[in-house]
């Protein structure tokens, strides 16, 4: 898992993402590391956590301070790109969730 971050007050959003890669990987590690890196750079990013199980399937929450900063980068012109190979090559399933987080409470977290 990665490390948490902190959060500001609510309300902000979370995109959250499950996949399922395909076979075929070439390229993705690369572009994945492209994709993490222009997101962060994008205006509202707030942070991101994931998951990964032993099948390889992954979980990643990604937070943005509003739903446009979410709309700007899904219409991303290199997002788009690796959207497309996402579904042409990279994954085998996946599923996008847009929540609007209202509340938010922690106990023992570092």
């Amino acid at each position: 898992m990665t490390t948490s971050f902190p959060r500001p007050e609510p309300p902000y959003y979370a995109v959250i993402i499950t996949t399922r890669p395909a076979a075929d990987l070439e390229g993705y590690a690369e572009m994945s590391e492209r994709m993490a890196e222009l997101g962060e750079a994008q205006p509202g990013y707030l942070g991101r956590e994931s998951l990964t199980d032993e099948d390889g399937r992954d979980l990643t929450v990604i937070y943005y301070a509003d739903e446009a900063a979410i709309v700007a980068w899904k219409a991303h012109p290199e997002h788009l790109r690796a959207q497309h190979l996402g579904r042409e090559r990279w994954y085998s399933s996946y599923s996008v969730e847009v929540a609007r987080v209202e509340r938010a409470y922690a106990f023992g977290l570092d």
